[in-house]
């Protein structure tokens, strides 16, 4: 008989679980992670990455064998911080700027709509963006 209360955690390492956050996020929003996750990422590599880039500069072909020991240190460094930990911290910092985008999108929207009064106004157009008449049969902005 299985247990009413649902299957029990696992037992040990709190790490050793895929994740430890209670929402399922979107395919965007896991995107939105991974970029927050692979920037934390890259960031903390940035020496590194730096080093790669400037041997790798202007060169095509021989970039793989002439930058190895560049892009060895690179690869090396980018391995040691991308783990599960890191992860969690990029999905941490997302749920902890919500409010931050929510803001960010309603200045959108206001911004929006100033603009588009704007151009109603403008071009004397109704709701619908059609022209308005005046009384007399003319197009608004006609003699």
């Amino acid at each position: 008989m299985s247990d009413p209360a649902g299957p029990s955690p696992p037992t040990g390492n709190p790490d050793a679980l895929p994740t430890r956050s209670p929402l399922p996020l979107s395919a965007s929003q896991e995107a939105q992670v991974r970029e927050i996750y692979h920037c934390n990422v890259r960031n903390k590599c940035a020496d590194e990455v730096r080093d790669f880039a400037a041997c790798a500069t202007n060169r095509t072909f021989t970039a793989p064998f002439v930058c190895r020991a560049q892009r060895r240190a690179m690869n090396t460094c980018m391995l040691q911080f991308a783990t599960q930990a890191e992860q969690d911290a990029a999905r941490e910092e997302w749920f902890a700027k919500i409010d931050q985008r929510r803001k960010e999108r309603e200045l959108k929207e206001e911004k929006r709509k100033v603009q588009e009064k704007f151009h109603r106004e403008w071009w004397g157009l109704d709701e619908q963006g059609r022209r308005i008449v005046d009384k007399g049969g003319k197009k608004d902005g006609d003699k």
